[in-house]
């Protein structure tokens, strides 16, 4: 493509920046959006703060001296405790697996959970990993002797298998909502703004200049660019909002989710707004539009509503691992699957190269589509029938 074809698709996509930037519909998402990633930011910070005592059961011959060490490791890490006695390690499990205890003491043994973070026993300065040093400082060192001796923590073990922490999970949760919202969004925009210039024939003077694939490349770049300054607003708020109230949804958030995200992002807009903008060619009227590109946004929709039960689940289903697959359903499910630790990176980088192909093979069909739509007016046009045309 010569330099003029460029430049022409350049002064279009200028052109979407200006109008769309401009009006009171981007104004109004762009601070919905922030309001609702500060409030999900803010919210846990607060419930924090006035949360429960972290309930600790000591099993042994001297629960004096282990409430003391519990005691100890609270005001090591700033938690509230409440210490509980237990008659044996079996009841003390039992309550550990029901959620009646948080942690378990077994004096001189080990300190028990009910699952291993996904950092392992050792990682942060966590209640369970205070308790275990503590216990085993004391055990180590003789009575009546200073400190400074042999520093031996005792084991931590969880009774369930290590999974992806709740920050991670949080994390995933988070990219989903935003990646569904500004598809989704600028999806119908690019819709109503091809089928609006088509209803009120602006297109057909724009086309006696350009082509008709230079007006929906340029549509697409133009409403990409707004997309991505939300979302990069949206990351901001959320990571300096974040550190600044220290809350738990960004203490300890995974970088690569939110890496993994930003390239599903632009992979699904691109494979979206591009379909959007076909299904808006096909229409005469805007009122025709939203029953026109509802089936186009069904994929997203699907992912989505089945992500709360991938999110929170030990393991994903079948199902879901294949949409995580699938080009239309990938940008959401594959960030997901990535965040509850159910696929490896090597499966993210397959799901994004399929979702890259995809993307050229939906360009290809929507360039089609719109080149033989747009111009087109009367009764709202059927995809079978545009493509035999």
């Amino acid at each position: 493509m010569n330099r003029s074809w460029w430049r022409t698709t350049r002064v279009i996509a200028g052109r979407e920046l200006r109008t769309r930037g401009r009006s009171r519909a981007f104004a109004v998402t762009t601070a919905i959006l922030l309001i609702a990633v500060a409030a999900a930011v803010v919210i846990p910070a607060l419930l924090a703060g006035k949360s429960k005592p972290s309930r600790v059961g000591v099993v042994g011959a001297n629960p004096a001296s282990m409430t003391t060490i519990v005691t100890e490791a609270g005001k090591v890490t700033g938690t509230k405790v409440t210490v509980m006695p237990e008659p044996d390690s079996a009841s003390a499990e039992a309550a550990l697996r029901d959620g009646s205890l948080d942690i378990v003491l077994v004096d001189g043994s080990e300190v028990l959970i009910k699952q291993v973070p996904v950092g392992g026993s050792s990682s942060g300065g966590s209640l369970p990993n205070a308790i275990a040093s503590i216990a085993g400082l004391t055990k180590a060192l003789p009575p009546g002797s200073l400190a400074g001796g042999p520093q031996l923590a005792l084991p931590v073990r969880g009774l369930i298998p290590p999974g992806a922490s709740l920050t991670r999970r949080l994390t995933g949760l988070f990219t989903s909502i935003v990646l569904w919202i500004l598809i989704s969004t600028y999806g119908q925009v690019i819709a109503n703004g091809v089928a609006e210039e088509k209803q009120n024939r602006i297109v057909e003077v724009i086309l006696a200049t350009v082509r008709p694939i230079q007006l929906l490349t340029g549509k697409v770049l133009g409403m990409g660019l707004l997309s991505l300054m939300q979302a990069a607003g949206v990351v901001l708020v959320f990571l300096g909002l974040g550190s600044a109230v220290g809350s738990s949804v960004v203490h300890g958030a995974a970088g690569g989710i939110v890496v993994a995200g930003a390239v599903f992002m632009v992979l699904g807009y691109a494979f979206y707004c591009t379909a959007y903008a076909a299904a808006g060619s096909m229409v005469s009227r805007q009122s025709e539009i939203a029953a026109t590109v509802v089936p186009v946004g069904i994929p997203l929709i699907v992912a989505y509503a089945l992500s709360y039960t991938v999110l929170y689940a030990n393991n994903a289903n079948a199902f879901y691992r294949f949409l995580g697959f699938l080009p239309p359903t990938s940008p959401i499910a594959m960030p997901v699957l990535y965040a509850a630790g159910d696929v490896p990176l090597w499966q993210v980088i397959v799901s994004a190269a399929l979702l890259a192909a995809g993307t050229l093979v939906m360009a290809r069909i929507a360039a089609l589509v719109y080149s033989r739509s747009i111009l087109r007016t009367g009764a709202r046009l059927r995809l079978r029938q545009v493509l035999r045309g």
